[in-house]
């Protein structure tokens, strides 16, 4: 019995540490009126709610990249989302006036907390911005952030051997493309400048490994859509600073 008692303790006080180490979130939601000839826009972010340096650093870059996604008028400055969104329904009410026809403009914005734990937290964006012409643009972004530190992560930051990991990166990504070895990155159809492979501007986190996001037009056309590739943590750890232990 005493057994069975330490056991269940134990369980909790573990369960008890892992709560400790996850940061408390709200969702901040955002859209405008509509109708049928006003811009549309519907935004849904995770909010950390803790009040703590890493929640204003996770709060700062979310809507820092929601302002860039929005934000049309550089003839005034743009410091909130609030402020992105008058940016955006204004402009398409401009080139309303001068173009009848104008199809309404749509910005649909969805963040989520794709990984966290003692250390890190990636959040995704998935956004899709239509503002004319045939089709609509959609991305996804990663954000990385050092939970200990509080700070925001850039690419380079992730990696003890970037240069090592850039190479086996593209030897995966040759094997998953189909795209030989010993060819040149874009014969089959690539895009990458200079012919010359390179990391993804998007890199995060996730349950399954390391992900790089190439987005539309970014190293393929817009019909390719966009190219995933995920690299396994019992693969990439020795290349990273911090590495993942699942």
């Amino acid at each position: 019995m005493k057994k069975t008692i330490g056991i269940l303790l134990f369980i909790l006080l573990l369960l008890g540490c892992e709560n400790e180490a996850k940061l408390t979130f709200g969702t901040f939601e955002l859209s405008n009126a509509s109708c049928e000839s006003c811009s549309q826009i519907e935004i849904k972010l995770p909010e950390a709610l803790d009040d703590s340096s890493i929640s204003k650093a996770i709060n700062n870059a979310l809507h820092e990249e929601v302002i860039a996604l929005l934000s049309f008028n550089e003839d005034i400055e743009i410091v909130s989302i609030n402020d992105a969104v008058e940016s955006f329904t204004s402009s398409f009410k401009e080139l309303k006036e001068k173009f009848l026809d104008e199809v309404p403009w749509e910005a649909k914005i969805n963040g989520d907390i794709v990984y966290e734990d003692a250390n890190m937290l990636t959040l995704v964006i998935n956004a899709y911005v239509f503002t004319g012409g045939a089709h609509g643009y959609s991305s996804t972004s990663f954000l990385n952030f050092d939970k200990l530190k509080g700070t925001e992560l850039e690419n380079w930051e992730l990696f003890e051997d970037e240069e090592g990991f850039s190479h086996f990166a593209e030897s995966k990504f040759r094997i998953q493309e189909k795209i030989p070895q010993d060819g040149n990155i874009n014969t089959t159809g690539f895009m990458f400048d200079g012919d010359v492979f390179h990391l993804a501007e998007n890199i995060g986190y996730t349950p399954d490994g390391i992900q790089l996001v190439y987005n539309q037009y970014e190293v393929a056309s817009y019909a390719d859509g966009p190219i995933v590739l995920t690299i396994p943590y019992a693969e990439s750890n020795k290349y990273l600073k911090r590495d993942i232990q699942l």
